[in-house]
């Protein structure tokens, strides 16, 4: 077992509140990520929980039990940090073996459990080696074949890709979650990569100045954010955000006026008024070169990247607003020249001035998607 309970947990430095009064339930077994902006107190969230920063008020529980008082090694937790912090000079089986032999262990054990976890990590062939001979991703196996072996309740995760280069950070990702099929575990994993949290998340927090923001499966947060914030992190490329105004509200939605004086309507629900301010955001792979959908808008490239199977245009529409395209590979494009792009009314959210989103008529195939 190994859930856990945040309880109107708070962190303050001095008058700086950090973290705001959170509540939140990880589930035993589940994969959670924090996700946010440099400062967002996604780490803070962390190191609270591990028992490395003293929380202000409120409670954590590890199955149950109020670890506020605990000691680190107390709470049945282990943590991987952004650095590796092996011991140079011992082998990757010292290493791996260190939180054993604090504890005593009879060495019997000790084997055992580092054998199994060099299995699950395939380092069997390196056990005898100095971290010095290792790779980056090998090094980050170790510590956290340090971490398996303590059998704790939930594992912590503190950025913890973040050194490798772009490569082994997508072979990591794959490890890590194959590692979580096999142990089942309770994993929490901080980063601000969005694309680590989508990528690996069975559940995902989204941070904003020491508030969370939304918690969901990776895809309910993108098909259904709650605000502008939520719906511009989640995605890559970023979202669009058109500023747009309100002409009125029909059976089918709300007809809005886009700066460029272009006119849709938007299937959304909500208290939208005539001369009302808003911003309309679009996915840029929903934004489709010609005009076969009913939205359309008219764009002038300006940089065009050519992936391969994807190419990425980087626009603005004749207002000046920068807007960027994902369209297939060979699409012909003619930088400076005017073109027309059109989307789906369906696929588009609409945020009010304050950032909240209107509520969007969810497409089935998108409810079941994101259950």
């Amino acid at each position: 077992m190994g859930h856990l309970d945040l309880k109107a947990v708070t962190k303050s430095f001095g008058d700086m509140e950090v973290i705001r009064p959170t509540d939140l339930h990880i589930a035993d077994g589940e994969f959670v990520v924090f996700v946010g902006p440099s400062g967002c107190g996604k780490s803070t969230m962390l190191r609270m929980i591990a028992g490395l920063e003293e929380i202000t008020s409120g409670k954590i529980e590890i199955d149950g039990r109020v670890v506020n008082n605990l000691p680190p090694v107390k709470r049945a937790i282990s943590m991987v940090f952004q650095s590796y912090a092996l011991y140079p000079h011992m082998s990757v089986y010292e290493n791996i073996a260190f939180p054993l032999r604090v504890a005593k262990a009879p060495e019997a054990e000790v084997k055992q459990k580092v054998q199994r976890a060099a299995e699950v990590l395939k380092l069997t062939e390196r056990l005898d080696h100095k971290p010095g001979a290792l790779s980056g991703g090998q090094r980050q196996r170790v510590a956290i074949g340090r971490a398996i072996v303590r059998e704790p309740k939930v594992f912590l995760f503190d950025e913890p890709l973040s050194n490798l280069d772009a490569a082994l950070r997508a072979e990591m990702r794959v490890e890590l979650k194959r590692l979580h099929g096999q142990l089942k575990n309770t994993m929490i994993y901080v980063t601000h990569d969005q694309i680590e949290a989508m990528t690996m998340a069975d559940k995902i927090v989204v941070l904003q100045g020491g508030v969370i923001e939304q918690v969901g499966s990776p895809l309910e947060l993108y098909h259904k954010p709650i605000s502008r914030f939520v719906a511009g992190f989640i995605g890559n490329p970023n979202m669009n955000f058109l500023p747009a105004e309100v002409i009125g509200t029909e059976a089918s939605g709300v007809r809005l006026r886009f700066s460029g004086g272009a006119e849709a309507v938007l299937p959304v629900d909500g208290s939208a008024q005539p001369g009302q301010t808003v911003e309309v955001g679009i996915r840029p792979d929903d934004l489709k070169p010609g005009d076969e959908a009913s939205a359309k808008l008219t764009l002038i490239p300006e940089v065009v990247e050519r992936l391969g199977s994807q190419t990425v245009i980087y626009a603005k529409d004749k207002a000046g607003t920068d807007i960027n395209v994902v369209a297939q590979g060979t699409v012909p494009v003619t930088l400076g020249a005017e073109s027309a792009v059109s989307f789906d009314p369906a696929d588009a959210h609409l945020f009010d001035s304050n950032g909240h989103a209107f509520t969007r008529r969810v497409r089935l195939e998108e409810m079941e998607l994101a259950v």
